[in-house]
């Protein structure tokens, strides 16, 4: 998926919220989790003070004693996390009651004290029968959550503190556990629905991939025009789409209908003037016969060109390489039939030129009537595959004749220029297939061949 595609776009901006969501629903979940674990804590222990505080009795003398154990047996293992005690207050400062400190105290504390929430508060700030809740650390670190409740009992002249604390390892451990079991839940369904938004991006963007493949059989020339139906939302662009190639292929047809009309109108009076020259053996006739011959040649290679670079263009223009040398070798060995001359041809498999036909059977049957002309007997055209990167074919026709210095290759691809006036010809040929390659993005270039003649090498695109 490219960073800049409409994909990654889609997909990065849903990736970013669905993040944002995912992570900003745990945080809430988890907080929530925590505060109903912790009401859930306190309410135990406040109903633990309760029945501490029922247990409580006073006696002579101002007096408190424990009635009886509490039943949970954490308060009687030493330092188990689980702990309760019982403070009267003498001035501001809470003090331990009873003749024996240890006796209102659970016996998990040993000889330790709680720090309640009471003694951060002050006496005269703490309310009677008001639950005060805090944390504490207790005698080996470990965290605590302490309840308390400041009583008023009948024979005391000061409120007496009542509390009880808990263990919040195991609190701790819970939510800890419950974020982690979280975070993978959250994690998994992001993915889930990341993979989701993947394939509905890929499915919504289906169409545009089905018209960019239809645009591609079009320039290759399996079709003429966007094929299938599209959402309602593109169809207008796959109309418009094909409209505009209408268009142009009715501008092409037009424009080849006038170059066709503009050949005929300046072919009448160019063979009407050659004729009038050919009864008369002045001067003038010989002069406007030489200019009108001149003329004809102009008209032919700039029609042929104008031709061949509306054809450069179309769309979907695709030529079977194999048809067409075929069709040509057949014609050329007949016409050459006897000079005994053989061509020998192969062509790869699946081989097409990206053009009209009539411009590639123009171009080769040139470049193979050459090589005929001037071969002692045999001539070779291989066609094959040129990997790049724009796909192109290379046709290579070669000859056993007397070939061509390096020196005069350039001069024969130049318009008009011949270097053997005896053999029949314009001196046009190569020049108009040089140029009608380049107008298709190709080539032509010339070389020795293996056999000693000449080597012309023809690059094109290819389907």
């Amino acid at each position: 998926m490219r960073l800049d595609s409409l994909a990654f776009r889609l997909t990065a901006a849903a990736a970013l919220w669905l993040a944002v969501f995912l992570v900003a629903g745990g945080i809430a979940l988890s907080t929530l989790f925590r505060q109903s674990v912790e009401t859930t804590f306190d309410e135990n222990l406040e109903a633990i003070l309760d029945s501490l505080i029922a247990t409580i009795e006073v006696g002579e003398g101002g007096s408190l004693t424990l009635q009886r154990p509490l039943s949970d047996p954490r308060f009687q293992r030493v330092y188990s996390g689980w702990y309760w005690q019982v403070r009267t207050f003498r001035g501001d400062q809470p003090v331990a009651v009873g003749r024996k400190e240890s006796a209102l105290r659970s016996r998990s504390l040993f000889d330790q004290a709680l720090l309640v929430p009471s003694r951060t508060l002050g006496v005269d700030e703490a309310k009677l029968d008001e639950l005060l809740t805090g944390r504490a650390s207790g005698p080996e670190a470990q965290p605590l959550r302490v309840v308390e409740r400041l009583v008023q009992l009948p024979g005391m002249s000061a409120p007496i503190s009542f509390s009880v604390a808990g263990n919040m390892s195991q609190l701790d451990g819970q939510v800890e556990e419950f974020a982690g079991l979280l975070a993978g839940a959250l994690i998994v369904m992001g993915l889930g629905i990341l993979i989701a938004i993947l394939i509905q991006v890929r499915y919504g963007l289906r169409p545009l991939e089905r018209m960019r493949e239809g645009l591609h059989a079009i320039r290759t020339g399996e079709e003429t025009r966007l094929q299938g139906d599209f959402p309602k939302e593109i169809e207008p662009l796959a109309e418009e789409l094909n409209s505009l190639l209408e268009y142009a292929n009715d501008v092409l047809e037009r424009a080849r209908t006038h170059v066709g009309n503009l050949a005929h109108a300046l072919k009448t009076p160019l063979s009407v003037l050659s004729n009038e020259t050919r009864q008369d053996d002045g001067k003038l006739a010989k002069t406007v016969s030489h200019q009108t011959s001149l003329m004809r040649q102009q008209v032919e290679h700039h029609l042929a060109r104008a031709r061949t670079a509306a054809n450069a263009r179309v769309l979907g223009a695709s030529t079977p390489v194999a048809e067409v040398l075929a069709g040509l070798t057949r014609t050329l060995v007949r016409i050459y039939q006897e000079r005994n001359v053989s061509i020998e041809e192969s062509v790869e498999d699946g081989l097409a030129f990206k053009g009209e036909a009539q411009d590639l059977e123009e171009m080769v049957g040139n470049l193979l009537d050459n090589a005929c002309k001037w071969t002692n007997g045999k001539v070779w055209v291989h066609a094959k595959k040129v990997d790049g990167k724009m796909p192109m074919l290379r046709i290579v026709i070669s000859d056993d004749g007397a070939g061509l210095p390096a020196e005069k290759r350039a001069l024969v691809l130049k318009r008009g220029t011949r270097l053997d006036e005896a053999v029949p010809g314009s001196g046009l040929g190569l020049n108009i297939v040089g140029e009608t390659a380049e107008l298709y993005g190709g080539s032509l270039t010339l070389d020795e061949s293996e056999q000693g003649g000449l080597k012309a090498i023809l690059l094109l695109p290819r389907v």
